[in-house]
């Protein structure tokens, strides 16, 4: 029986009130109980040797694994085909990052398709795709698994048909399900248990049941607009009426008994509500 895991994206408020170097992550987890990190290269893949083996050492002592989340400005989906190729680039060097770093799990946006339909801009992520994972293998990433991500406004490329039929390009590949945006993109589509079911169902028929145990996931609660979806990120204690609640999705991967692994991206707390997710899963367990 395998627990699914929890932790944060990037460093919450508390942590930067008593730590300075990110390489102090792993013990400020295992501290708090939780057991996942994602590292952040949002803005670029910038870990140096020093800090990325710094941070794999501690990650192993304290039990910490590791994922990384890619350039936010990858587009896979681009009518520009350089764009298409720095791409694949900061794909590979996430790759390389997240290798140094010890962990295995590489996040990645798919891109935008306002400016052509969302079934060409699928094609077009597919293909840049798939080239990535073929120089990632030729240049010995071969163990490193691709996430594609769920997103959050309604113009970018990634619902979750589209994000499991980039799934299904590779059997390595695994989806990054983040319930937070699909409840933006959808305008508060997700009310519990039921919902939460139907997206589990969806990926286990599109990509089979041995990768819906070990999904990879992100949670927040999101504030939306319509039509637009995503508006931005917010905690577990803004009572604004936006969701998704984490309690039926938590009893439902407990009944399930899979164990995929459960980033956080509160804004600021996400640290703290990783912390009250991972406790609510094991009351249920």
């Amino acid at each position: 029986m395998v627990n699914a895991r929890f932790g944060p994206a990037g460093n919450s408020d508390s942590f930067s009130v008593k730590y300075k170097s990110t390489v102090s992550a792993p013990e400020f987890l295992k501290t708090m109980g939780l057991d996942h990190y994602e590292y952040q290269c949002g803005r670029g893949v910038k870990v140096t040797d020093k800090t990325a083996f710094a941070i794999r050492d501690r990650a192993i002592e304290n039990e910490i694994t590791i994922s990384l989340h890619a350039p936010y400005f990858i587009s896979l989906s681009s009518l520009e085909a350089e764009k298409r190729d720095n791409s694949v680039k900061y794909i590979l060097q996430s790759c390389d990052a997240v290798t140094r770093l010890g962990g295995n799990r590489i996040v990645i946006h798919s891109g935008s398709c306002s400016k052509i339909s969302r079934a060409d801009a699928l094609e077009l992520a597919k293909q840049t795709l798939m080239k990535a994972r073929k120089a990632a293998v030729e240049q010995g990433f071969e163990n490193v698994i691709f996430c594609p991500e769920t997103m959050g406004k309604v113009n970018q490329l990634g619902n979750l048909y589209e994000v499991l039929e980039l799934c299904r390009l590779d059997e390595t590949f695994i989806p990054c399900i983040d319930f937070g945006h699909l409840n933006a993109r959808e305008f508060g589509y997700i009310k519990g248990k039921a919902e939460y079911e139907k997206i589990l169902e969806e990926i286990e028929n599109a990509i089979g049941a041995d990768r819906l145990k070990i999904f990879h996931s992100h949670f927040s609660k999101i504030m939306f607009t319509e039509p637009g979806g995503e508006k931005k990120h917010l905690t577990f204690d803004d009572n604004q009426g936006f969701g998704p609640d984490y309690e039926p999705l938590m009893e439902i991967v407990a009944k399930k008994d899979l164990s995929p692994v459960f980033v956080c991206e509160s804004a600021g707390t996400q640290a703290e509500d990783a912390l009250t997710m991972k406790k609510y899963y094991l009351s249920v367990r």
